[in-house]
């Protein structure tokens, strides 16, 4: 990891250490500790995480991704919605010429409509998603408008075990006419396992295929992290190895480090 990346990766855990020594901590309760993990939740909420990843199949190098992400919901059409947009700041990412380069990626916002289960404890949405080319240099985005869908389910019912999953699909129908077209799917199993004291364990990576190449990777990942309770929102931080265990194609990641903070206001 270069220079940029190192700061950026303390700087996210010198303001996750600072904001929980500070936070005024309320007891813990089973429902805060479950919705703290429910990408579901109908809160607002903003979330501040950083991918590193130590080493790339067929490239030689590292790379870094500090991700700008919040959710905040809304009512229309009749429904309820949750809207979660998503930002990256990548770093050291390899390009062509040999080098690596740094700059915005490529700007993300989907919709998920919340459908009424009839079971507080199953969260369920569905919905469009947007891909916008905002990345400040060609390596740090794909150059292509891309459009799909989002799909998220998150179970609360059994006490001390949540599970679920993200599911994502687009296509590029837009943009630069020399770059690659995108077609590319990703699923996130959600695997969190409630300790005392607000601590977890958690299995969150995130699984890709490229339908575009053929290439997919799937990592498998084991953390652990804390919720906290304060007066003013529910903090929830956390740190989680990820190691790839198939893959195929280029630029890859082999193994590396997913960490965040989230931020969560209940109403």
């Amino acid at each position: 990891m270069n220079r940029v990346g190192t700061l950026t990766f303390a700087n996210l855990i010198a303001v996750t250490t600072a904001l929980v020594a500070n936070a005024v901590v309320a007891q813990d309760g089973p429902s805060a500790e479950a919705q703290a993990n429910n990408p579901l939740a109908a809160f607002k909420t903003f979330n501040l995480h950083n991918q590193y990843t130590g080493d790339l199949t067929g490239i030689d190098g590292d790379a870094n991704s500090l991700i700008l992400r919040g959710a905040f919901p809304v009512t229309a059409f009749g429904g309820d919605w949750l809207i979660r947009y998503t930002m990256p700041i990548n770093n050291n990412v390899p390009n062509v010429m040999g080098g690596s380069t740094s700059g915005l990626g490529d700007f993300n916002v989907f919709a998920a409509y919340l459908i009424d289960t009839g079971n507080p404890n199953l969260s369920f949405g569905l919905g469009p998603q947007l891909t916008a080319p905002t990345a400040t240099e060609d390596a740090t985005g794909s150059g292509k408008w891309s459009g799909g869908l989002a799909n998220m389910l998150f179970n609360t019912a059994t006490p001390g075990f949540q599970w679920g999953y993200l599911l994502t699909w687009q296509a590029s129908f837009a943009g630069s006419d020399s770059r690659a077209d995108a077609n590319a799917g990703a699923f996130q199993p959600l695997l969190i396992k409630q300790l005392d004291k607000g601590w977890y364990l958690r299995s969150t990576a995130i699984w890709t295929y490229d339908f575009e190449t053929d290439s997919y990777n799937i990592p498998v990942g084991l953390g652990a992290g804390r919720v906290v309770k304060t007066d003013k929102a529910v903090i929830n931080y956390f740190i989680e190895p990820q190691l790839s265990v198939a893959s195929r194609g280029n630029g890859q990641p082999e193994w590396g480090v997913f960490a965040g903070i989230n931020f969560q206001f209940p109403k």
